[in-house]
């Protein structure tokens, strides 16, 4: 699945890097705790998070993930903005709640 894919099942925005939407996805992860990412986290593209900080990116990254979805309508600071894309990482926002968010995309095959 493509990360355009992933923006239109969540009616999502793109916050940076929208070059980048045509990049392939295969699976997701849904969490809050970055030590739950960092310990469970395996092969997983995408992050799916209502926590806003820069700790979001930082653990994303070196989990090699390509895209960041904020749930809840959250909108994440600038400075989480400009270190995603600094770091070339996807940021998306999305009015879905986390179930709901992580449903639509299993739904649509994410694993």
């Amino acid at each position: 699945m493509k990360l355009s894919d992933i923006k239109e099942l969540l009616s999502a925005n793109v916050l940076c890097c929208e070059e980048r939407l045509g990049e392939e996805v295969s699976s997701a992860c849904g969490a809050d705790l970055m030590s739950d990412v960092l310990a469970f986290v395996k092969d997983q593209s995408i992050l799916l998070t209502g926590l806003n900080n820069p700790q979001v990116v930082r653990t994303a990254e070196m989990m090699d993930m390509k895209c960041v979805v904020f749930v809840r309508g959250k909108a994440p600071d600038p400075g989480v903005v400009t270190l995603a894309e600094q770091r070339g990482l996807t940021v998306m926002a999305t009015a879905c709640r986390m179930y709901e968010a992580c449903g639509r995309l299993y739904s649509a095959g994410l694993l």
